[in-house]
């Protein structure tokens, strides 16, 4: 070999199988780094403008030519670094938030980038054509453990959620957020079986029927026997509760028409008092607000309360992940559905709403509708209030099932079953009313990728597990 040669660029024998050498052609530096500059450029514009969020296979497709990098080790700090310029610049407010920890906090997120491309390299190595097949499990594997599955669990950002304004994709396939990612990855990792020419042809085919795919206007739901409810939310940050009985009461005599009325996660410190339950025997309302329900001087459960019409409260849910870092209360003893005058209504509480096993769960009981009483602070900034507006798009189209998100500084969400926003009310929006209707039809249901994401899970697991035994019974054997 030449002296000269970078250590980058030397080829490395590739994995033999009954006789038959499958070479896996390394990277130079200068290959190496255009593919990680189109990466992190890819990610930026499918998240930065709705239009072009199909480049985000742009995006998965770097990331497997990647995986050709000569050792291991390269490909981590590869993807570790692509996985800091991809989170953190959308991750700004983690700064406003935690402070210096956010360092932390985004190298967590750019660890599950670089051991992506760490195994993708290694599934390559080792296992060849078979490869094409592998990592798309290991992706969707990966992605969906680090979103639901560990203390740190942060779903945001991931391949699918890029394409959280064009929910078509999502309610047409019916695969789900993961799924999507998983058959955008099996594309880019397939076209590495192909000659060049043809593969860019290809690929370039692709690009152009998914951009334009994405950007056809999503259809409205079809018609059916539905019941539907006027439904209405108010923004306000932390009020006081003379503050907000004098919304309600200006609220009550604008729109008389809303016969259900919701506001933001933490409106209360304390369940609904008398004064509440008197405004909604006044006005003969529905009233759906977010407070604290104590079980002792120090432990509470961040709860939604509904009071009805008499003035009593008819059903209450707590929060069932609290949000780690936060002084949020005691995780939810268990989910149940609110059987309303117009059918099954769940509840997600703010960040509840991002995590599928907490979703998933309140469409198993047959949910027709899902309310979202959220409480994102001002102080985080428009960056984070809109990123979090992505989720729930995303969760409509995924269990075709309708939903109503009130943020208590926005970006508040009348959505359809097909994922499209009807109304939305503005950051931050103080004292801003969004109302419409809700319409709600049949249960929603699961989509694919709730059996493929933990069965990816597995397969990934295994594949670590197969390689490490394999790397140290080869150490062992050199002794």
């Amino acid at each position: 070999m030449n002296a000269n040669v970078s250590p980058l660029t030397a080829v490395e024998a590739g994995p033999r199988d009954e006789g038959i050498v499958i070479e896996v052609q390394p990277l130079s530096w200068k290959r190496a780094l255009l593919l990680s500059v189109g990466s992190v450029a890819a990610f930026h514009l499918a998240y930065g403008f709705p239009p072009l969020n199909f480049l985000i296979v742009v995006y998965l497709y770097c990331l497997f030519q990647l995986a050709a990098l000569p050792t291991p080790r390269k490909a981590f700090y590869f993807g570790l670094v692509i996985g800091y310029a991809v989170y953190a610049p959308h991750l700004t407010f983690f700064w406003t938030i935690f402070g210096w920890p956010a360092v932390a906090l985004w190298t967590v997120l750019a660890f599950w980038l670089g051991l992506f491309v760490a195994l993708a390299r290694v599934c390559r190595r080792k296992f060849g054509r078979l490869a094409v097949a592998l990592v798309p499990f290991v992706w969707t594997g990966l992605e969906y453990f680090r979103g639901e599955l560990y203390f740190l669990r942060f779903s945001w950002l991931g391949a699918g959620q890029a394409f959280s304004y064009a929910p078509q994709i999502l309610a047409a396939a019916h695969l789900g957020m993961y799924g999507v990612a998983f058959i955008l990855m099996m594309l880019a990792a397939s076209l590495s079986l192909l000659p060049k020419a043809a593969s860019g042809i290809l690929f370039g085919v692709c690009l152009i029927a998914l951009g334009c795919f994405v950007n056809v206007p999503t259809r409205p739901p079809a018609g059916g026997n539905s019941a539907a409810v006027q439904v209405a939310g108010l923004q306000l940050e932390f009020p006081a509760e003379s503050e907000l009985l004098a919304a309600l009461e200006e609220f009550a005599q604008k729109h008389p028409q809303a016969e259900l009325v919701v506001l933001g996660e933490y409106s209360l410190q304390r369940p609904p008092s008398e004064e509440f339950k008197e405004w909604c025997r006044r006005y003969q309302r529905y009233l759906i607000v977010g407070g604290k329900d104590f079980v002792s001087d120090d432990k509470f459960y961040n709860t939604v309360f509904v009071v009805d019409p008499d003035g009593e409260v008819a059903f209450r849910q707590a929060k069932s992940v609290p949000v780690q870092f936060f002084a949020d209360g005691l995780p939810a003893r268990e989910q149940r559905l609110w059987n309303s005058p117009w059918g099954k209504i769940g509840f997600c509480i703010c960040y509840d709403l991002s995590y599928r096993r907490v979703a998933d769960r309140l469409v198993q009981l047959g949910a027709q509708a899902i309310v979202v009483p959220t409480a994102d602070e001002i102080r985080w900034g428009e960056r984070e209030h809109r990123l979090h507006a992505r989720v729930a798009p995303i969760r409509a189209a995924e269990y075709a099932t309708p939903i109503f998100r009130v943020s208590s500084s926005g970006i508040s969400q009348l959505i359809d079953a097909r994922g499209r926003v009807l109304a939305t009310a503005p950051f931050p929006g103080q004292g801003a009313i969004i109302e419409g209707r809700l319409e709600l039809g049949r249960p929603g249901h699961l989509p694919l990728d709730h059996w493929l994401a933990p069965l990816s899970v597995f397969v990934t697991a295994a594949i670590i597990l197969w390689v490490s035994a394999k790397t140290l019974l080869g150490k062992i054997s050199r002794l």
